[in-house]
């Protein structure tokens, strides 16, 4: 027997701020998430797997129209074609309450009720599924004491949206844990909700398979899903990735590099490791550079210089396609910082407040809240112009204090000024 368990498919998720971010590739980000599912439909039939399950989250929010779920359906139809059934259940996102338009799928699709939990047996395979769907957003009790029993002789799946005990950047829906789990008597826990892959549990067999798509600089690395093949009760699975886009977050360190020429072989060196078998996607990148540096005056003289290397160098990538998300400045001036923060002065005062931000998200948060229009005010002429200041996020804020910094310390080192 074999099957594919995938998640979070977030179809035509809509990738909100795409517009602000120059030269972005905006129609291959906004359908990467068909584009990855297409995969595994391609990769369901290419296996002839005996079914697939979606453990929620198929959708994004409420639809506009109905043309994503006559996409969805379009799929479906295929997998029907080709003789495979679909289970699935509803998670927070796609819930019975959330989505208000309606369409009947074909046959071979099967959604677990929001109401309850039940079963379904598959004879020939002596497989049964048990699982429920969400009713609406906000589930915050443990569906599994509700589930059937296992069924004896059968290999038992059960199919769930979960937070589990709680992850990180995650909701807290459906909690459960892994002794509640293993009460079930269950072979395998197909679960979802959890963007990134997480093997859970062994006995039994508890597994997120992560979301199909990485939609943004904080979903990194292969996305895909759970190849599994049963085999005399025994599990073998495989990851199989099949994003289209994949996003990555990548620290390039600038520790004593003096010529601005080296900054494009520094970014070449970091990346080599993240395209070793994976030359057929997208690659979307959000750099940050780091470390002490006297590129760090340059910078500070020429805003965007940095940047504009680094967009260079990702150019000349041959055997990749890049694209530079955004680069993030973490450098710091070969000038004494821990001396100047002593300073009484507007310059001292400048870099502890840099300090405290960088430690203290909630802090940064609460400015991003605030009246910024005095602090913009303050910053030098070469920072606060323009149109680098980008204000969507608190690491932006952040950034940009780093800049004025950098701006301050260049001017003290052209001056000689380190008093």
């Amino acid at each position: 027997m074999r099957f594919i368990h995938a998640a979070d498919l977030h179809i035509d998720s809509p990738l909100r701020g795409l517009d602000r971010y120059d030269g972005a590739p905006v129609e291959r980000l906004r359908s990467a998430t068909r584009r990855a599912f297409e995969r595994l439909i391609d990769l369901a039939i290419e296996k002839q797997v005996d079914f697939v399950l979606l453990a929620g989250d198929i959708y994004d929010s409420d639809w506009h129209d109905f043309h994503t779920g006559l996409y969805f359906r379009e799929q479906m139809v295929q997998l029907g074609r080709a003789g495979i059934p679909v289970f699935m259940v509803q998670g927070n996102h796609d819930a019975q309450g959330v989505i208000s338009k309606q369409l009947n799928l074909p046959e071979n699709v099967t959604v677990f009720s929001s109401r309850t939990a039940e079963s379904v047996n598959i004879e020939d395979l002596s497989v049964a599924i048990h699982g429920r769907s969400f009713p609406n957003r906000a589930v915050d009790e443990d569906l599994v004491p509700h589930y059937p029993e296992a069924v004896p002789g059968y290999f038992n799946i059960g199919l769930l949206h979960t937070s589990l005990s709680g992850h990180a950047g995650h909701d807290t829906y459906a909690p459960t844990d892994i002794a509640t789990l293993s009460t079930k008597g269950y072979d395998y826990w197909a679960l979802g909700h959890i963007h990134t892959r997480d093997y859970v549990a062994e006995i039994p067999r508890i597994v997120f398979p992560g979301n199909l798509q990485g939609r943004h600089a904080r979903e990194t690395g292969a996305k895909g899903c759970e190849l599994v093949t049963v085999t005399a009760g025994k599990i073998e699975s495989e990851f199989v990735a099949l994003d289209v886009v994949r996003w990555h977050q990548l620290t390039v360190p600038l520790d004593d590099i003096e010529q601005l020429e080296s900054v494009g072989s520094a970014f070449r060196q970091a990346l080599e490791p993240l395209l070793i078998g994976a030359s057929d996607q997208l690659h979307a990148i959000r750099v940050h550079l780091t470390g002490s540096t006297c590129l760090h005056a340059i910078e500070a003289k020429q805003p965007g210089t940095l940047d504009a290397a680094i967009r260079a160098a990702a150019q000349d990538v041959d055997d990749a396609e890049i694209w530079i998300e955004k680069v993030r400045l973490s450098l710091s001036s070969p000038l004494d910082r821990g001396m100047m923060a002593k300073r009484d002065d507007a310059v001292g005062e400048l870099i502890r407040l840099v300090d405290s931000l960088s430690s203290d998200e909630a802090v940064l948060a609460e400015m991003m809240q605030a009246e910024l229009g005095t602090l913009l005010g303050s910053l030098p002429a070469e920072v606060a112009s323009g149109d680098e200041i980008q204000m969507h996020e608190p690491d932006d804020l952040l950034n940009l204090l780093h800049d004025a910094e950098a701006t301050v310390l260049a001017r003290l080192s052209d001056t000689g000024d380190q008093t």
